[in-house]
């Protein structure tokens, strides 16, 4: 067990961007991942090749507050075996370990079994509720405090511990798990003093697509979460700070766009994206067939590359059958767009043609200028693209070998969303249409489709998503 040694780290409140640097950079790193039910399954993606992923969930731990026979003893037991084994282990926590999260517990179980351990801070729901509703914390004008409660406790204590009347006396208060008891929390506010017009706000589901702000007061709230059917996991702010909300917040102004493809999110552009890929691309199962073209890479004239991703593809097979860039001398290249371009660049390759309509479209009228009668071309493609290409590029008289270099799938546990918080949808490429059709059905009325290219448009078109 030498050099054993545990990390418990912050994840976030739920959108994946949010977990730290220093804790993605531990992530990437491990040989067994432990987490949270209500960790963002995004996060899981950047574990390396191999990695173990455990779930609390499956260890037996019921979800919300109500359920709070928890297992820990299984969670404890398992980071100690896991880590005897000699395996790099992470406990990977929903927003900061140190906040409502039974560290103590898990923490007094690697001293026990001696074994070292570091705590990578995370940032709170707390935090993120209050930066996504645009509702300060603390004020100087109505609160220099900021005190942060659970909305339940261990059963198994004889007294409860919550102090209300000194709670009451706040500035701000900030209940965690209490949706479910939150009645009883109010009733408890309003007899230790605290007034029925007091502003209150509830962020249900902090960060993500489909985060909702419900506010009111004191007086109003409890009956207004349940018109509103307020469910877990959701924060609630109350004090003066939280009538700031119709104010400052930023994301309900703020135009809304559902971005649906694989590229980076967008900054420093007018409104706000919420990032949520409809495709997810994966290696094949078997790359006998395209290896074999690999094999036989000298006998192309030009290797077409029409995503970024039969770049990546490309070139990690090209490493596995034993070859590299030298392999390619002599063989032009063409990249259907600046992006699949640069991804060539990040490999050492200088595309020969890149059209400047960024299409199917644009590189076939390119190569009409180029000439390609009786040129061997090798194409690289996803499993599902269509063969649009393929029969324009033999039109022009060109000998075209095509391979699956990747898989283009649909993620798994998309996310319920309430598709009129959105202003407007952007679907990227064809399969974003047909993914959002199967798990979504139809899109909103007065909530704008824009499509990026035109073989994009037709599918929505097809699909009858444009209204």
């Amino acid at each position: 067990m030498r050099n054993a040694k545990v990390y418990l780290v912050g994840a976030g409140p739920g959108k994946p961007d949010l977990i730290t640097a220093r804790g993605l950079s531990i992530l990437k790193e491990a040989d067994v991942v432990i987490y949270d039910y209500l960790v963002d399954k995004r996060i899981l993606e950047n574990v390396k090749e191999g990695a173990e992923l455990i779930c609390c969930d499956k260890l037996g731990k019921k979800r919300y507050s109500n359920g709070f026979l928890v297992h820990q003893v299984k969670i404890n037991n398992l980071l100690v075996k896991k880590t005897k084994e000699g395996k790099k282990v992470i406990r990977l926590k929903n927003g900061d370990p140190g906040i409502f999260s039974r560290l103590s517990e898990e923490l007094s179980a690697l001293v026990k079994n001696r074994i070292e351990f570091e705590i990578v801070p995370g940032v709170t729901a707390a935090s993120a509720a209050a930066c996504l509703s645009g509702i300060p914390l603390t004020d100087r004008r109505y609160s220099s405090s900021c005190v942060f409660v659970t909305g339940h406790e261990d059963p198994k204590k004889e007294e409860i511990s919550i102090d209300w009347e000194s709670i009451a006396k706040d500035g701000t208060i900030v209940l965690y798990m209490a949706v479910e008891n939150l009645a009883d929390i109010v009733g408890k506010l309003l007899k230790a003093g605290k007034s029925k017009s007091m502003p209150v706000a509830i962020v249900q589901d902090v960060s993500l697509p489909n985060q909702k702000i419900l506010t009111g007061n004191l007086g109003n709230i409890v009956t207004k979460a349940k018109s509103c059917k307020v469910k877990p996991p959701a924060i609630v702010i109350i004090g003066e700070v939280a009538g700031l909300e119709k104010k400052f917040n930023w994301l309900r102004r703020d135009k809304k766009i559902l971005f649906t493809g694989l590229s980076r999110e967008r900054f420093f552009t007018k409104g706000t994206y919420f990032h949520l890929p409809l495709v997810k691309i994966e290696p094949l199962e078997d790359y006998r067939k395209f290896d074999r073209c690999l094999r036989k890479i000298k006998d192309f004239d030009w290797i077409v590359f029409a995503s970024r991703y039969g770049v990546e593809y490309f070139f990690n097979r090209l490493e596995i059958t034993g070859f590299d860039v030298r392999a390619l001398s002599g063989i032009k290249v063409a990249a259907i767009g600046n992006s699949t371009k640069n991804k060539l660049l990040g490999f050492g390759i200088r595309a020969d043609l890149v059209p400047e309509d960024e299409s199917s479209r644009g590189l076939v009228n390119r190569f009409k200028k180029e000439g390609l009668k009786g040129k061997s071309i090798f194409l690289p493609r996803s499993d599902i693209s269509d063969k649009g290409l393929e029969k324009e590029l033999k039109s022009l008289d060109a000998n075209v070998t095509t391979s699956f270099a990747y898989r283009n799938v649909m993620p798994k546990d998309l996310p319920d969303l309430d598709l009129n918080f959105f202003d407007e949808i952007m679907f990227t490429s064809p399969s974003t249409v047909r993914n959002f059709k199967l798990r979504y059905r139809r899109t909103p009325k007065g909530v704008k489709i824009s499509c990026i290219g035109g073989v994009t448009l037709e599918e929505a078109n097809r699909c009858k998503l444009l209204g």
